[in-house]
């Protein structure tokens, strides 16, 4: 379970750094290149004297464009930010479905966490808890999804040196920013910091699983395994009893190989530190 989180962090820092790269292509600016890049009628030390400025009022590294043309009918940079932005909204609404899954249950379901409870779940069902917070992000995560199409369409349709379409494209693009910031705030605030494991059923299930046999495949091959598993099912008993009762390996061993640390790639020892 802490390593699946962990993953969920690495997702979230890889997506902070594609972000960030992405930003990086909005400091190429086509200021004096006028109507369509040419920079008729403009003075020839507007470009220099302005993108200097705004080095100064905004502390972002500003540069000339090298073709005004091209910067000036090229949306480029919008649609690249869009779409990473729908990166990170697939990405983190899947992080909401597994949290939406992990935590069903207490009886029917995987119940291996427990989210925030945030809202009534049910006027006909008592005591039922909703993943409201993950849903809400779900759809704050549709709508940027959604948008990203618009940008596309709206980038696109685009004739020569101009785009008409660039305020519905900056519209979208700072629609999803407000949407993305204020749904994983919530998530981070509402649901995230308030998750906890339910450590002993997770340690049940791991006994209960059939599953488990697979980490036996290198000390008792294949066809072992498969009759160790297939009377574990049969006989609704732990994989760990059969192999022990069929002499394919000492009670030491099973247990030696079957610790969910060495199963994960964790020394028993030492436990990796997740996060």
């Amino acid at each position: 379970l802490g390593q699946e989180f962990h993953a969920y962090a690495t997702t979230v820092h890889y997506d902070l750094e594609s972000i960030q790269s992405a930003v990086s292509r909005f400091t190429d600016q086509n200021l004096g290149g006028t109507a369509i890049g040419t920079g008729i009628a403009a003075d020839p030390n507007f470009s220099q004297v302005v993108v200097q400025e705004l080095r100064k009022v905004t502390g972002f590294p500003m540069i000339l464009s090298d073709d005004l043309i091209e910067a000036s009918s090229s949306v480029g940079a919008m649609l690249f930010f869009s779409g990473i932005l729908r990166r990170v909204a697939v990405k983190i609404s899947k992080v909401c479905n597994d949290l939406r899954l992990l935590s069903s249950g207490p009886r029917c379901g995987i119940n291996e966490i427990n989210l925030p409870p945030m809202a009534p779940g049910s006027s006909i069902m008592p005591g039922k808890v909703n993943p409201v917070i993950p849903e809400v992000m779900n759809m704050c995560c549709f709508e940027t999804i959604g948008n990203d199409l618009t940008v596309v369409f709206g980038s696109e349709a685009g004739q020569l040196e101009l785009n008409v379409m660039e305020p519905v494209i900056i519209y979208k693009l700072f629609t999803s920013i407000n949407v993305l910031t204020r749904g994983i705030n919530t998530l981070r605030e509402r649901c995230v910091e308030g998750i906890t494991a339910n450590e002993e059923h997770c340690k049940e299930m791991v006994h209960n699983s059939i599953g488990i046999i697979t980490a036996l495949l290198p000390h008792i091959g294949y066809k072992a395994c498969t009759e160790a598993a297939a009377l574990a099912l049969k006989e609704k008993r732990s994989v760990a009893d059969i192999v022990v009762e069929k002499g394919f390996l000492t009670k030491e061993a099973v247990e030696e190989h079957l610790q969910p640390e060495a199963m994960c790639g964790l020394r028993p020892a030492k436990k990796q530190k997740l996060g």
